[in-house]
C-alpha cells in the first residue's frame, strides 16, 4: 500500500473529525519521523507536545514492554507495586502532598474542575451549586462537554449545547478584569494555561501569573494551571510556572508525562484540596495502572536526567532569533518561550498556513497551523543545534519559495 491507499482507507472507515496533512507515518526517532515511502521528516509539532524526549526514547519503551510483560491493569480496586512509586516521585518532584492519576489531558482538567468545585464547598462554603469558575477566552482544556463550555471557539462548542453551567469567560493577560471576577465569593477557582498553546502560543506579559496568583490568594480562590502542553520542560523550565516562581494550588500535566508513549495524566494538590474527594466519588479504570506508572518514571528520569529544560531555552531561542532576523513577507510575527513557538502568517495570494505547511512537509518538514494563520513549532526537546540549524534552512526555503 502507498499513502493515498492509507489514506482513502481511514476517510472510508474512520471518522472526519481530524484533517491531517497528507503524509502517512510508520516509524519514528528522535525527532524524526518517516513514512511509508520512507521519506524522512522532521517533526516539528511532536504530538502536540507529548513527545517532548524524542520518539521512542529507549529508556521510556523499555520501561513500557518490561512492564507490559509482567503486569499492565488491575484497575483500582486492588493495591499494585508500581503506583506507589510514581505517585511519591511526583509529589517529591512537583512539591506536592498528592498525586491523582488519570489518562488524558481532558480528565485531568474535569479532575481538576471537580476538585475545585469540591473545594469550594466544603473548605470555602460556597452554597451549593453555586461555585464559579473563571476561565480565559481563546482557552483550550480538552473536547468534553463541560470543557467546550467555556471555550470561546466556535469550531469547539458549536452545536453542542446545552452547555455546562458556572464558568465565567475573561479576557486572557487582563489582572483587572480577573480581579473583579475574584471579587465574587461564590468563586472557587481560576483555571489558566500559563502559555496559550492551542490559541495561537499567547505568552502573557511578565508578572501576569504572580500577579494572578497572588490575587487568588488574596481572595481565597484557587489557583489553578494547566501545564497539559506547557509543562515538562517544554517552555525552558520543568513547569512554565517556574518562570515566575508561582505554584499552583491545582496542577494539572498530561501528554509529555509518558514521552508520548502511552496516555497518562494526572492532577497533584495538597491534601486540604486533593482529600475533599471521597472514595467512589471519582475514578479511572486505566488511571494509575502498572504501565503508565512505570513509563512516566522513565520520562520524568530522562526530561531531569538529559537537562532538557535547558535545551529547550537554548536551542528555542536560537528557533525565534534565526526566523525573527529572516527577512519573509510571509512572516508576521515570530512569539514563544522555550521550544514552544509560533508564526504569525501574513495570507499571500490567498494562500494561508495550512498551505505553507503542505510545503514544508515538501521539505522535510512537518508542522499544523492553529487557527488559520498560525504555525506552530514544537519540535521534540531533545533537538540539537546542527538539527535545528537544518531545519531552520528548510522552513527558510519553503518560505522563498512559497512567494
Amino acid at each position: 500500500m502507498e499513502t493515498n491507499d492509507f489514506i482513502k482507507r481511514e476517510n472510508l472507515y474512520g471518522a472526519h473529525n481530524y484533517h491531517p496533512l497528507p503524509v502517512v507515518l510508520e516509524r519514528g526517532e528522535g525527532v524524526f519521523v518517516w513514512d511509508v515511502e520512507g521519506r524522512r521528516y522532521f517533526d516539528f509539532l511532536a504530538a502536540y507536545s507529548a513527545v517532548n524526549q524524542g520518539h521512542c526514547h529507549p529508556k521510556i519503551v523499555k520501561a513500557l514492554t518490561d512492564q507490559a510483560g509482567k503486569l499492565a491493569l488491575t484497575s483500582r480496586a486492588f493495591y499494585n507495586s508500581t503506583l506507589g512509586e510514581w505517585e511519591e516521585l511526583m509529589a517529591h518532584q512537583f512539591g506536592y502532598d498528592k498525586m491523582l492519576p488519570m489518562n488524558s489531558g481532558a480528565e485531568a482538567d474535569e479532575t481538576a474542575l471537580k476538585l475545585t468545585r469540591k473545594w469550594g464547598y466544603k473548605v470555602k462554603g460556597i452554597p451549593k451549586n453555586k461555585a464559579r469558575i473563571i476561565v480565559c477566552n481563546g482557552n483550550f482544556h480538552g473536547r468534553t462537554i463541560t470543557i467546550v463550555s467555556m471555550s470561546s471557539d466556535p469550531d469547539s462548542y458549536n452545536d453542542y449545547g446545552p452547555f455546562t453551567p458556572g464558568f465565567v469567560n475573561i479576557p486572557y493577560n487582563d489582572i483587572e478584569a480577573l480581579e473583579t471576577e475574584l471579587m465574587d465569593p461564590d468563586t472557587a477557582g481560576f483555571l489558566v494555561e500559563p502559555i496559550q498553546a492551542e490559541a495561537g502560543v499567547y505568552v502573557p506579559e511578565d508578572g501576569y501569573l504572580h500577579k494572578a496568583a497572588v490575587l487568588c490568594k488574596k481572595y481565597n480562590v484557587l489557583f489553578v494551571a494547566d501545564e497539559v502542553q506547557t509543562g515538562l520542560c517544554r517552555t525552558g523550565k520543568m513547569l512554565a510556572c517556574d518562570h515566575e516562581n508561582v505554584r499552583p494550588d491545582i496542577l494539572v500535566l498530561g501528554k509529555a508525562i509518558s514521552g508520548g508513549m502511552f496516555p497518562i495524566s494526572c492532577v497533584l494538590a495538597d491534601d486540604e484540596i486533593m482529600l475533599t474527594i471521597k472514595p467512589g466519588e471519582h475514578g479511572s479504570t486505566y488511571g494509575g495502572n502498572p504501565i503508565a506508572a512505570k513509563v512516566a518514571i522513565a520520562a520524568i528520569d530522562v526530561l531531569v536526567e538529559e537537562k532538557l529544560a535547558e535545551n529547550a531555552t537554548r536551542i528555542g531561542q536560537l528557533f525565534r532569533d534565526e526566523m525573527m532576523a529572516f527577512e519573509s513577507p510571509l512572516i508576521a510575527e515570530v512569539r514563544g518561550k522555550g521550544l514552544l513557538n509560533a508564526i504569525q502568517i501574513n495570507p499571500f495570494e490567498g494562500k494561508k498556513a495550512w498551505d505553507l505547511c503542505l510545503a514544508m512537509k515538501e521539505n522535510g518538514i512537518l508542522a499544523k497551523p492553529t487557527h488559520e494563520h498560525t504555525i506552530r513549532f514544537t519540535p521534540p526537546l531533545i533537538i540539537t543545534e546542527s538539527q535545528m540549524r537544518e531545519a531552520i534552512g528548510l522552513i527558510q526555503k519553503t518560505m522563498n519559495e512559497f512567494v
